[in-house]
């Protein structure tokens, strides 16, 4: 079905722009931020220069993978980070790629907290969290060996050791606009560290940061804070997941969470007097083994509309979204603009496809975190090229 006959007429739909704040889109289909653990020694180089600029178009908006804002911040092999001079000094070559495309682009800054292992770690110190609760022995490590082990037992951070994880928030953010990049989007969803202060699943604090939805809202709002303060609310953007429960993340009331986190956006955005670039919102249909099964789409639809209806600025929904569905939850005003991962993986081309309602490549999930810089990264054909067929 054309896109045309998705949505009703007057409706807006994935190829009506769209003003981001002070950013101009020219459509909404959104790159979202994923890991491809491409880097070599936390630094990215060629390979990602050309896997982004492939998927950029003119006034469409880009989200690099999750990108370390310090040494603890990891917990995945071949990870960039953006801490480092040196890091900073290779992102500018991707950063300035994707700008001759026309296209807008944000750096994520990932913190994994307690989602990591002690190789990742300075001295092969314990990863920091919210807690010293162990993630489950359901949920493994990836090792740079490409073997897999349990996670380390983290160490939660005593209280005043958090200023410094805030201020290194800060110092990414302002490395990643001396690396050109457009603004950042801070990860606070996915039962990474952000997440694991939010959630009350994983906080046990007795602190400041623990216990009541305001003290678990803390961390998230202090690293808004100083980012903002940093480089400026426009170029400042958060992901949230309040009904996503990888990595053990869950909360007893999820939707209470995520309006508490909004309640707070406002605020914010209030005291600053000007909105962040976006909220970035995962639906609850994905977890680390793929989509959940038996989804009421009717039902899902209603809590992302219900947190959009909540926030005063820009929200970008994520998770397992098609071509037809995206059209769908922007013309029904359930986001404004849809990101799309595992799709544009395997279609750098896929603003293209979707305009054209053409076929779509499929992805092989065998090769989404591999360390070869061709094969699985750069090497999907475009439309021109192209193979018939998608994956589900």
């Amino acid at each position: 079905m054309a896109p045309e006959d998705l949505v009703q007429a007057g409706r807006p739909n994935l190829f009506t722009p769209y003003k981001m704040g002070k950013f101009n889109l020219s459509h909404r289909v959104v790159l979202a931020p994923m890991t491809r653990s491409r880097a070599v020694n936390e630094i990215p180089f060629e390979a990602h220069a050309l896997y982004y600029s492939q998927r950029a178009t003119p006034g469409g908006l880009l989200i690099s993978e999750g990108t370390s804002p310090s040494n603890t911040a990891s917990g995945y092999p071949r990870v960039p980070g953006i801490y480092t001079e040196e890091q900073v000094e290779a992102w500018k070559k991707v950063v300035d790629a994707v700008h001759a495309k026309g296209s807008i682009f944000f750096c994520q800054l990932w913190h994994v907290g307690r989602a990591s292992h002690h190789v990742y770690q300075p001295n092969g110190r314990s990863p920091i969290s919210s807690t010293n609760k162990p993630l489950s022995d359901e949920v493994g490590a990836w090792l740079p060996d490409g073997s897999i082990d349990k996670f380390s037992k983290p160490r939660a951070l005593q209280t005043y050791e958090i200023p410094q994880v805030v201020q290194h928030y800060r110092q990414a953010a302002l490395n990643s606009i001396r690396a050109g990049f457009d603004g950042v989007e801070i990860h606070g969803a996915h039962g990474y560290l952000i997440d694991q202060f939010l959630k009350d699943g994983v906080n046990d604090r007795v602190d400041e940061y623990g216990g009541s939805l305001e003290n678990r809202c803390r961390f998230l709002i202090q690293v808004l804070e100083a980012v903002v303060s940093a480089i400026g609310a426009e170029r400042v953007s958060v992901r949230i997941s309040p009904v996503h429960d990888i990595n053990d993340a869950t909360d007893s009331d999820p939707l209470g969470l995520g309006l508490a986190v909004i309640e707070r956006l406002n605020k914010l955005q209030l005291k600053f007097g000007s909105k962040l670039a976006y909220l970035h919102v995962t639906r609850p249909r994905l977890t680390a083994e793929g989509a959940k099964q038996n989804v009421n789409e009717e039902e899902e639809a209603k809590l992302i509309k219900t947190l959009k209806n909540a926030y005063d600025g820009t929200l970008i929904a994520s998770g397992g979204f098609t071509g037809e569905t995206g059209q769908k939850s922007i013309a029904n005003g359930e986001a404004d603009l849809i990101s799309y991962g595992r799709l544009f993986i395997s279609n750098p081309d896929l603003v293209l496809r979707f305009k054209q309602n053409a076929s779509l490549n499929k992805y092989d999930r065998q090769t989404f975190y591999t360390k070869d810089p061709v094969v699985g990264y750069t090497d999907y054909p475009f439309l021109n090229q192209a193979t018939d067929g998608i994956e589900e």
